[in-house]
């Protein structure tokens, strides 16, 4: 099982980023992926799930209107849309695959995780 995650930069308070979890070695379409966070010193925090089929998702209050979490079956891929970024976004992010398919939002319900994708946001 392995996932990578990977389309984080740099860019100013207002902007937007694109970022791709590409995963691989198991059924993809029966599991629910998260999207966390984690700022220096912070605890890693949940950001946004999506289930199997994509027909659920679920946001942290912190990024809901401004983030946007899909996925592509066909391609094993689960994407995040992050519009009008703040510099409190800032963080390395990471996707996870969920040991179930319910869809949590604590890092203990996801088993294996991405390494993890740098977002810095300057003001």
């Amino acid at each position: 099982v392995q996932l990578q995650a990977f389309g984080g930069g740099l860019v100013p308070a207002g902007g937007s980023l694109r970022l791709s979890c590409a995963a691989s070695g198991w059924t993809f379409t029966g599991s629910t992926i998260g999207w966390f966070r984690q700022a220096p010193g912070k605890e890693r925090d949940f950001v946004a799930g999506i289930s199997g089929s994509g027909g659920i998702t679920y946001y942290a209050d912190s990024v809901k209107g401004r983030f946007t979490i899909s996925r592509d079956n066909a391609k094993n891929t689960v994407f995040l849309q992050m519009n009008t970024l703040k510099p409190e976004d800032t963080a390395v992010y990471y996707c996870a695959r969920a040991r179930t398919e319910a869809l949590g939002t604590t890092p203990a319900w996801y088993d294996y995780w991405g390494q993890g994708t740098q977002v810095t946001v300057s003001s």
